[in-house]
């Protein structure tokens, strides 16, 4: 019988046990088979030995075999399904000490370092314990661990967050092999500096996914190198995620600068980091949040952030008896507001990348105001430097994206500029299109007098710009308790084609006169109303316009799994629209 006394413990348990089974399931047991031990991939078919793959069923199979209120506890055969997938992890790492995700990013560090983060938790867990029929399994954890040191000394990365991936790593292999030169590895990446706002926002956005990385990665970057400095950006984080969370337990999406933009995500992953900084700072609010969390859980998540794997590694997080702070329902507010994100924006030019980066992103977007307004069940967001420039949830019924395109650049315009106002939020974007001249003749290479002058060898960087045009546009954000306005206003260029993007869930159904069918799930609003009901809970919306008759600006607002609906103007255009919540 146990004696912990936390409420969400049984839940975890069952859904171990739970994932168990589903693993055995799925597990290739055939000797002869070249992925013999691996864990099936039920969307690849194939078994993989990532973080989120084999390596993520080791962490569920492990914490049932040495929990003795798992139904799996010191199973004989739980065991010798364990060693299988050990051996399989071990026949996936290359010479050179790294795994490959498989889907991309073949021989990769960063997705070794998920795994090591994993795998360093595991073997303190299976080190610790005494049973010794888990000695061997434990010692080949170990073998993966040791031969992974070579490529985190030398190895690099791709994205923002996979630097604290490999920090993390490099903290677990040095608790276990007590190299040096595994710190000073380290500190040459973070030397770079953390990316992260003020008010919290990491570099890629990404509160689905890559905040969570960030946030255990440099939790344990903290503890195992006693740099607890690093814990800042943690806090602030994870004290920003407060207000990025719709009624339901989803996260918000909407913004994302990664895969995770505009898909439903929920609190999952953030509740080790919750649980791990309530503990050690104490804190009612990040208690209530690993509560909230732990309500919604949906999966036990990857090795490296693994609930069951890190409830048992960490037995000294324990916040049963803490107090707990009332999470907000009713808030405005407003996300690096104050940060300077145009000046920082000025600043790259001189850098010398000229905003070009192999396999990732600069990220461009990172410290752009957004505005989150809740209301009960009620849920909406304003953004800034995104591919939507506002959401809106009520209910049942979801606004998912409002999306802006214009004919000038051509395609989607992102809002860039942001400030408040008597009534709401003003945000503007920019534009600008010119014509270029011949290159000056002292800057012609010798190619341009050959046979032959190929038109990339040209620098275009060099032509004088002529008839530059510009063109603003502009939306005017104003909230209200039952009804918000949509303002989109442009200049007096004339004649540029404007469309306006409304997208919402597949299940709603939507009303309207002005509404024509264009493809399946598409509709120009051409006038009047429209509602949108789902469950009970509606939004009506006004009002449509059809100026002209494009479908597509360069971009297409048509995506899949959603219902579109387009508005057509021309400017010069002032035209509001008004979302009344019923």
């Amino acid at each position: 019988m146990s004696t912990i006394t936390d409420p969400f413990y049984e839940t975890l348990v069952g859904m171990n046990d739970r994932s168990v089974r589903a693993a055995l399931a799925l597990q290739v047991t055939d000797s002869s088979s070249r992925h013999f031990g691996g864990v099936v991939n039920e969307l690849t078919g194939v078994p993989s030995p990532t973080h989120v793959g084999t390596a993520g069923h080791m962490a569920t199979m492990a914490a049932a075999l040495i929990n003795p209120d798992s139904e799996f506890y010191h199973s004989a055969e739980l065991l010798t399904r364990l060693e299988w997938a050990a051996d399989y992890m071990l026949s996936r790492q290359h010479e050179d000490g790294t795994i490959s995700l498989g889907s991309t990013n073949y021989h990769s560090p960063p997705d070794t370092g998920f795994v090591i983060t994993g795998f360093g938790q595991l073997y303190r867990l299976l080190e610790s314990h005494p049973w010794h029929d888990i000695k061997p399994v434990t010692h080949k954890v170990k073998l993966f661990l040791e031969r992974a040191i070579p490529a985190m000394l030398t190895g690099g990365c791709h994205t923002p967050n996979h630097r604290w991936v490999l920090t993390s790593a490099l903290g677990w292999l040095y608790s276990i092999f007590k190299k040096e030169e595994l710190i000073a590895r380290a500190s040459e990446w973070l030397a770079e500096g953390l990316d992260c706002t003020e008010d919290g926002e990491w570099t890629e956005r990404s509160h689905g996914i890559y905040n969570t990385v960030n946030d255990i990665m440099l939790y344990h970057t903290a503890n195992l190198f006693g740099r607890t400095e690093l814990l800042e950006p943690v806090r602030r984080n994870l004290r920003m995620m407060v207000y990025l969370v719709h009624p339901n337990g989803d996260v918000v999406t909407d913004y994302s600068g990664r895969q995770d933009f505009g898909q439903r995500a929920d609190l999952s992953e953030y509740f080790l980091s919750y649980r791990l900084m309530a503990a050690l700072d104490r804190d009612p609010l990040f208690a209530a949040m690993s509560d909230l969390a732990a309500a919604h859980l949906s999966r036990l998540g990857p090795v490296n952030n693994h609930a069951m794997l890190g409830y048992l590694t960490f037995p000294e997080a324990r916040i049963e008896g803490l107090e707990r702070a009332e999470l907000p329902t009713q808030y405005v507010k407003v996300i690096n507001e104050h940060h300077p994100v145009l000046e920082d924006l000025r600043k790259r030019h001189s850098v010398g990348h000229h905003d070009k980066i192999e396999h990732s992103s600069m990220h461009l977007a990172f410290g752009s105001p957004v505005a989150r307004h809740r209301d009960g069940d009620t849920s909406a967001t304003v953004m800034t430097r995104a591919a939507s420039v506002f959401a809106l949830r009520h209910g049942r019924v979801n606004l998912l994206a409002t999306q802006m395109f214009t004919s000038f650049t051509p395609g989607l315009v992102e809002m860039e500029h942001f400030a408040r106002t008597e009534n709401g939020y003003r945000m503007a974007a920019h534009m600008e299109k010119g014509y270029y001249g011949p290159v000056p003749k002292e800057h012609l290479p010798e190619t341009a007098r050959a046979p032959i002058s190929p038109w990339y060898l040209l620098p275009h960087h060099m032509r004088p710009v002529t008839h530059l045009q510009k063109h603003t546009l502009e939306v005017e954000v104003a909230p209200g308790a039952k009804e918000w306005k949509l303002r989109v206003k442009a200049d007096d260029l004339p004649d540029v084609f404007t469309q306006v993007a409304f997208s919402f869930n597949l299940d709603s159904k939507l009303s309207g006169e002005g509404l024509q069918p264009i493809e399946n799930h598409a509709y120009f609003w051409t006038e009047g109303a429209i509602r949108c009901e789902n469950g009970g809970d509606a939004l009506e919306l006004s009002a449509g316009a059809h100026e002209h008759k494009l479908k597509v600006i360069r971009v297409n607002p048509i995506q899949n799994g959603v219902q579109t609906v387009l508005v057509n103007l021309m400017t010069p255009l002032d035209h509001t629209f008004t979302i009344r919540l019923s």
